[in-house]
C-alpha cells in the first residue's frame, strides 16, 4: 500500500478540532458586521499581552507590518542603522528598509543559528538606533548578553519573536526583555491564523498609543490624521480564530517539544547534527533543524519518498540581490549554514510513526541503502 505524503505542518490536521467552533464564531460576526478594531482584536491583544507579561498587544495586518510598526515608533528613519540577523527570513531586513534605515546584518551562532554579543559588538557604531535579534526556528536568542552590549550602547532592542511566540529564557517568555517585541500569525506558525497578520507588544504606555494610531493611517481620533501612518489592522475574523487557537498555544507548543524528542531519539546515531538546546531555554521548535554534509541529496531522496523538508534560509540576508547596494559583509557561519540545513516536517498532530518513517529514510540514505 502506497504511504501518505506527509508535509512540513499538517493545516487541515491542525485546524479540524475547531473547525466547527470557528465557523459558528465567523457566523456571529457576520451577524453583528463587527470586522475592523473590534471586541476580538481588543480581546486577543489582551490575552496574548497578557500570557507575554506585558502591558499592551496591538493587533496589525502582519509580521512584517509588526516591524515596520516598532521601528517607526521608535523614529527610526533615514540615515539610521539597525543591526539584524543576516540568517532569517527577508522581513526583519525588510522593514528596516521600509523605513528608509540600513540594514547591518550580523553572523549567527553556528549551534543556535541566532546572533549573539559576540557577533553584534563589532557591528555598533554612532548610527546604530536599534538590534532586532531572531528568536529562530523557536529557539530564545542569548537575551541577557544582547540586553546588557545594548545597554552599554543606550541602544533599543526589537525582538523579532515571529517563530517563537511560547519559548522561554531562564523562566521568561521571550518577547519581555526588548523595547519592544513582534510576532507573525502567518498560518505555518506556533500559533498561526487562516490568513495574514501581527502583533506588537510593548510595556511602554506611550509606544503603545503611538502603535496604535501609526497602524490606523496616523489616527487617534476620527479624521484627524498626526502623522502618515499605515492601514495595517487585524480584522476581527483572523481575531476570532486566533483567540480560540491561543487557548491551545501551550499544548501546541508542548506536541512539538514531544514530537522532536521522537526525533533526537530516532536521529541520534547518525551522522548530523541535532537542534542544540540553549542552556536554560525551552524551545518551541517552530522547526527542527538538522545540519548534513550533502543536504540536497538527502532531501532528494526524502522528497522521493513522499516527505517534505524546507531549506531556511538557502540565501542569507547580505547575499540577497535585494541589498546588493549595501557594502558586501562576509558571514561565514551563516554562508555555511546555508548547505548543510534542513528542517524535517514538524506540528503538533507529528505521529510517532511519521517521525519514525521519516528517520529511517534518513537513515536509510546516509547509511547508503
Amino acid at each position: 500500500m502506497e504511504q501518505q505524503p506527509i508535509p512540513m505542518v499538517d493545516l487541515r490536521a491542525h485546524f479540524a478540532p475547531l473547525r466547527e467552533e470557528i465557523l459558528a464564531g465567523i457566523g456571529h460576526l457576520l451577524d453583528q458586521t463587527a470586522f475592523i478594531l473590534g471586541a476580538e482584536g481588543r480581546a486577543l491583544e489582551a490575552e496574548i499581552a497578557d500570557y507575554l507579561g506585558l502591558a499592551h498587544g496591538i493587533g496589525c495586518a502582519s509580521g512584517t507590518d509588526a516591524l515596520l510598526l516598532a521601528l517607526r515608533a521608535l523614529d527610526i528613519g533615514p540615515g539610521d542603522e539597525v543591526i539584524v540577523p543576516t540568517f532569517t527570513f527577508i522581513a526583519t531586513a525588510e522593514a528596516v528598509r521600509y523605513v528608509g534605515a540600513t540594514p547591518v546584518f550580523a553572523d549567527v551562532d553556528e549551534h543556535y543559528f541566532c546572533v549573539s554579543a559576540e557577533t553584534v559588538a563589532p557591528l555598533i557604531s554612532p548610527r546604530t538606533r536599534a538590534i532586532i535579534p531572531v528568536h529562530l526556528y523557536g529557539q530564545a536568542a542569548p537575551m541577557p548578553e544582547l540586553l546588557d552590549l545594548a545597554a552599554s550602547h543606550d541602544i533599543p532592542i526589537i525582538e523579532d519573536m515571529a517563530q517563537a511566540i511560547g519559548a522561554r529564557l531562564d523562566g521568561k517568555r521571550v518577547g519581555g526583555f526588548g523595547r519592544i517585541a513582534c510576532v507573525s500569525f502567518f498560518p505555518s506558525k506556533n500559533l498561526g491564523g487562516a490568513g495574514d497578520g501581527g502583533m506588537v507588544f510593548t510595556q511602554d504606555d506611550a509606544l503603545a498609543q503611538r502603535l496604535r494610531g501609526l497602524r490606523n493611517h496616523g489616527s487617534w481620533q476620527t479624521y484627524h490624521h498626526e502623522v502618515l501612518g499605515y492601514n495595517s489592522r487585524l480584522d476581527e475574523m483572523q481575531a476570532l480564530i486566533l483567540r480560540k487557537l491561543f487557548r491551545q498555544l501551550d499544548s501546541y507548543n508542548e506536541g512539538r517539544r514531544r514530537a522532536a524528542s521522537l526525533y533526537d531519539a530516532a536521529l541520534a546515531d547518525l551522522p548530523l547534527r541535532l537542534p542544540a538546546r540553549r542552556a536554560g531555554a525551552e524551545h518551541v521548535f517552530h522547526q527542527y533543524t538538522i545540519q548534513v554534509e550533502g543536504r540536497d541529496a538527502l532531501r532528494a531522496r526524502l522528497q522521493a519518498e513522499g516527505i517534505a523538508s524546507g531549506v531556511y534560509y538557502p540565501i542569507p540576508c547580505h547575499q540577497q540581490q535585494a541589498f546588493a547596494d549595501l557594502p558586501p559583509r562576509p558571514c561565514p557561519t551563516a554562508e555555511q549554514l546555508k548547505n548543510t540545513v534542513l528542517s524535517l516536517p514538524m506540528f503538533p498532530e507529528l505521529q510517532a510513526a511519521q517521525v519514525e518513517r521519516i528517520a529511517g529514510v534518513i537513515r536509510a540514505h546516509l547509511r547508503g541503502g
